[in-house]
């Protein structure tokens, strides 16, 4: 039997990169996964037709996670969905992976911007565990996406970098709340990993190699990676970890 058979996923940001990696991951472990999405409904769509090719299940949800608004419209679209499948609008694994950078200098960077990231970044997480505390049911599994800023310093990404040092605090004083209930609460926090996002810089020989000579391990890491970890904290396996930040930069700046 899969470790997650029988369980249902929610993953913020599930069409690409990372978050498609992780959907990906969870689906194979034989969960049920709600892959969510804010602009791109045909990524989306791409993740859904990979999982069920592979045997999997899934399905996809869109909202802009930018307001609480936005936050409440994919939580009901997400109960309409269950519920069709389901009988229930309860789930039991909630990734936190959706999120925005950017590349404004500390002293570049205006008050819209920085409202931006903390709207997209904190306020959305925050709220939507907020909201789905009676859906998420005991013994679940809560993975927060940080990032390995929060222990390496990259002035340059300033503000971004305080958004992912929130969500840490949150993961700590979280995993406190909600331990009574079975439920763990884990940041996991990568590095450099080889999406869209980094393909503009990564790809280039000047930029592999910098990226390269960052990890102890010698390679840039791949969003499988990042993956497994999450899978690992999601499943049955982790049951006895919460309150962590767990490093996955590949060793990057020891």
């Amino acid at each position: 039997m899969k470790r997650l058979e029988g369980r249902v996923a929610v993953v913020t940001g599930g069409s690409r990169g990372i978050g498609r990696a992780i959907a990906l991951r969870l689906a194979a472990e034989g969960a049920l996964v709600a892959v969510h999405y804010g602009s791109r409904q045909d990524a989306a769509a791409e993740t859904v037709a990979a999982i069920e090719a592979s045997g999997g299940k899934a399905f996809a949800v869109g909202a802009e996670l930018d307001s609480l608004d936005g936050v409440e419209r994919l939580l009901q679209f997400l109960d309409d969905e269950l519920i069709r499948r389901t009988g229930t609008n309860r789930f039991d694994i909630l990734v936190n992976n959706a999120g925005i950078g950017t590349s404004s200098s500390f002293e570049a960077t205006s008050e819209e911007e920085f409202d931006r990231l903390f709207a997209v970044n904190v306020k959305a997480p925050f709220f939507l565990v907020q909201q789905s505390l009676e859906r998420l049911r005991d013994g679940g599994r809560i993975v927060n996406i940080s990032s390995g800023v929060t222990r390496i310093a990259y002035p340059h990404l300033m503000t971004y970098n305080l958004t992912k040092g929130a969500i840490n605090t949150f993961t700590l004083h979280l995993a406190q709340l909600l331990g009574p209930r079975g439920i763990t609460v884990n940041a996991v926090m990568p590095g450099i990993v080889d999406t869209d996002v980094n393909a503009s810089w990564l790809h280039t020989p000047e930029g592999r190699k910098l990226a390269v000579d960052m990890s102890a391990l010698g390679r840039v890491g791949e969003p499988t990676d990042i993956a497994d970890i999450v899978a690992f904290t999601a499943s049955p396996d982790g049951r006895w970890v919460t309150g962590q930040m767990l490093d996955a930069t590949g060793g990057s700046h020891l």
